[in-house]
């Protein structure tokens, strides 16, 4: 792609971003979004496969449905109450409305169907962005609507996100794929403390983000797509494979890791709120993604591929890790000890 093509699409994807985040009107985020939506599209089809230019179509179709949703919330909204604010969106239509819209951005169950599909099709950066960068401008929206939302409809949704996720997640050998269902397991986590400590919400976000970005960021340098490629990567980059095993770690939530302290903390909100049965049953479905990311795991360090094996060894590689991979890799593994400064900073 041209560099000041890529230029203008990274510009207008901040950009809208920013709209997004920062407007208190609905027709402002509306136009934030969209202009998001236009800006990854070029992006996500820039290899011209026919399975990129697929997921670019499935993507636009779904995100610009959820956009239609998203201003007829807004309008029914205005239209019984007469206030286009975000945080003043009181009608219970519209809040039922806007939750189907940023469940369908997000990638939320019942609405998961498309991320897996076009995360596989695009290629490692913009898979990236689709699944930290273009999920913040939703997640804000979901954190200035919260205290209008249904907690109820919320907690099934989240509930279901994570068993769908680490469900769906344990039969790939994709690693998009895993990571796509990861990331639908991921925002259960999110939702189902939205409604009681939104905050809490935003610094999982935050968290996610910065373990998804070192993982994908490595996976690229790697370039390795499937389980039987990662496989030969260990005799390329010995230290950076051990740095992606624990970044794995991490992002199945496991202690001292850095991705342990978001559902820490969601557990023990939770259990304040009197909703330990909710507690207990999203702590078990994390286990079923726990299991696909040892799958992951194992696979990048543990075992050494088989002499009957189709792919050619890698030879080693002096190359230096980047500074980013290195800095990221390192906050994703050691964030926890300093968790009492990182929540109150939330």
């Amino acid at each position: 792609m041209n560099p000041q093509a890529k230029l203008i699409f990274t510009i207008s994807l901040l950009l809208g971003t920013a709209i997004t985040t920062s407007s208190n009107h609905w027709i402002m985020a509306w136009a934030g979004l969209e202009i998001n939506t236009l800006a990854i599209l070029p992006l996500i089809s820039k290899s011209h496969h026919p399975r990129a230019i697929e997921a670019a179509t499935k993507y636009f179709l779904v995100q610009a449905t959820a956009s239609t949703l998203l201003l007829f919330s807004s309008m029914t909204n205005a239209w019984y109450t007469g206030q286009w604010d975000i945080t003043q969106l009181t009608h219970p239509i519209s809040c039922l409305i806007l939750t189907s819209a940023i469940a369908m951005k997000l990638g939320l169950v019942p609405f998961h169907f498309w991320f897996p599909e076009v995360l596989q099709g695009a290629p490692l950066t913009t898979g990236l962005l689709l699944a930290t960068v273009m999920k913040f401008p939703p997640i804000t929206l979901f954190f200035l609507t919260s205290h209008s939302l249904n907690p109820t409809l919320l907690t099934c949704m989240a509930i279901l996100s994570a068993a769908l996720g680490g469900w769906m997640g344990l039969n790939q050998t994709q690693i998009r794929k895993i990571l796509a269902f990861s990331s639908i397991a991921h925002l259960g986590w999110m939702t189902i403390i939205i409604s009681f400590d939104p905050k809490l919400t935003l610094l999982n976000f935050y968290i996610y983000s910065l373990m998804t970005a070192a993982t994908f960021l490595t996976l690229n340098s790697i370039k390795a797509l499937k389980l039987t490629t990662l496989m030969t990567t260990w005799t390329k980059t010995p230290s950076l494979n051990a740095m992606l095993f624990l970044t794995l770690l991490s992002l199945a939530g496991l202690p001292p890791l850095t991705g342990f302290l978001p559902k820490w903390l969601i557990i023990q909100e939770l259990t304040k709120q009197s909703m330990a049965p909710a507690a207990t049953v999203i702590s078990l479905l994390s286990l079923l993604g726990l299991f696909f990311y040892l799958r992951l795991a194992y696979c990048t360090t543990i075992t050494l591929p088989p002499h009957t094996t189709n792919h050619m060894k890698q030879w080693h590689t002096n190359k230096p890790t980047h500074i980013t991979i290195a800095i990221l890799t390192t906050l994703s593994t050691m964030l926890l000890p300093i968790s009492p400064l990182i929540y109150p900073l939330s």
